[in-house]
């Protein structure tokens, strides 16, 4: 009888990971795109339009220097022709603020895959571009990056009715306050909590399983695409910066020259501005190299979810696990037999049985105790199932959007390329045209 008990807590234990089927899946993915109408963004238009450079003290009263950056919010209203959009709000606020704002979040909504932030540091870097995160370049490409980051959570069905993230983007200097106030930080687990759940799951959900070990290999592919990149971009700034070589020797070879001068000078020309034309270039790669970043730190987001079920999947078994063990001590109270070694069995073979009464009030004790852990186990059980039920909701629609986002990003940065190899053409076809006139 025992043996029963215990296989049909076990069958509860791993409920969690029952499977959703596609059809279910489906239905997420179609209610997610219904709600999207009732997002923020439908109701408010919002900017990051500018980045200011500060220097104050920080919580060590100590001076430093840092950047905070200007929110502009307005009512998104149809406007009659020739009328004047509303003046905007506006709010100044650190990198930190976002960094807060996000964690917020990511306690709050585990189930959801948090949008990330733009890099703090630059990284994927190529040796003429500066790593100085004060650098105006990179501060312009975070100011873009966090614009980006109010508009995914503004556009997203759950996060963008969230009030804490409304107060971000109207209270400038309460919002702090009342983010600290929800006590979000108590419910943060540790990595090492989370560490040790993955290690000790019993019954994982293959699901999530091979989520998290598609978005480790996504991981890895983006930042070898990236490395890549990097290097294209360091031999390609050098090959574009040679050409200039071409343009002074045309020059100077041209000041030689009576017949062939003006089409030496002509064809200099052009190589310095072809030479030239490699910064910016190089600026608009940054672009698509920084929506390729977001999914490389995107990566960290879907691990996170998938961590936080291993967690709850694991608090879930050790309450299935308790209650087997209590059930088996009744038994054992109950019928006076001791099935494996114990202390306490130790103890009544060295100083005698315990009363009949002391037994019933034990066994009255446990009882109570079993009670409460069914109860436990089945309230854990449903927030379980509703945790995998919402989160793969949530990781259908990320994979729409990072399918869409990515082919059109590659899709530019191939279009890019092929308008770059296009110039050189002209250039050298330009060049030849003046050889031509000699």
């Amino acid at each position: 009888m025992m043996m029963a008990d215990s296989r049909s807590i076990e069958e509860v234990a791993v409920i969690g990971n029952t499977d959703i089927t596609s059809t279910e899946s489906e239905n997420n993915l179609i209610n997610t795109m219904v709600e999207r109408g009732t997002t923020l963004l439908r109701k408010m238009e919002m900017n990051v339009t500018e980045s200011e450079k500060r220097t104050g003290k920080n919580t060590v009263n100590m001076q430093e220097t840092y950047t905070v950056y200007l929110i502009e919010t307005r009512p998104a209203e149809a406007l009659p022709e020739g009328g004047t959009p509303a003046t905007p709000d506006t709010l100044w606020r650190r990198y930190s603020e976002f960094e807060l704002l996000r964690t917020y979040l990511l306690v709050t909504y585990p189930y959801i895959i948090i949008p990330p932030l733009p890099e703090k540091r630059a990284e994927f870097v190529w040796h003429k571009m500066s790593a100085d995160n004060l650098d105006p370049d990179f501060v312009e490409r975070r100011r873009v990056g966090l614009e980006n980051f109010l508009l995914r959570v503004a556009s997203h069905p759950v996060l963008s009715n969230d009030k804490i993230f409304f107060l971000f983007l109207t209270e400038e200097k309460e919002w702090r306050e009342v983010v600290l106030e929800t006590g979000f930080q108590d419910k943060f687990d540790s990595r090492l909590k989370s560490l040790s759940a993955m290690f000790r799951v019993k019954n994982p959900d293959k699901r999530f399983t091979a989520l998290k070990l598609y978005s480790d290999e996504l991981n890895s592919l983006i930042s070898q695409l990236l490395r890549v990149r990097v290097k294209v971009a360091d031999r390609l700034y050098g090959v574009y910066k040679v050409h200039g070589n071409y343009g002074r020797v045309f020059s100077e070879w041209s000041a030689i020259e009576k017949e062939m001068g003006d089409g030496l000078q002509s064809a200099g020309h052009h190589m310095d501005t072809y030479a030239a034309s490699i910064d910016d270039i190089l600026e608009e790669e940054e672009h698509y190299a920084d929506q390729l970043k977001e999914y490389l730190f995107y990566t960290d987001a879907v691990r996170s979810v998938c961590r936080k079920h291993e967690l709850m999947q694991y608090e879930l078994e050790m309450v299935a696990q308790d209650l087997v063990q209590k059930k088996q001590q009744k038994e054992e109270l109950a019928t006076g037999t001791v099935r494996v070694f114990s202390l306490k069995g130790m103890t009544s073979k060295l100083f005698g049985q315990e009363s009949q009464e002391q037994r019933e009030s034990r066994l009255a004790a446990l009882e109570q105790s079993i009670r409460e852990g069914e109860e436990t186990l089945k309230e854990k059980n449903t927030e379980c199932q509703e945790f995998v039920r919402t989160a793969w909701e949530d990781i259908e629609r990320f994979k729409e959007q990072k399918d869409r986002d990515l082919r059109e990003a590659l899709i530019s940065y191939a279009i890019m390329q092929i308008s770059m190899c296009k110039k050189g053409i002209q250039v050298w076809s330009n060049a030849k045209e003046c050889f031509n006139k000699m």
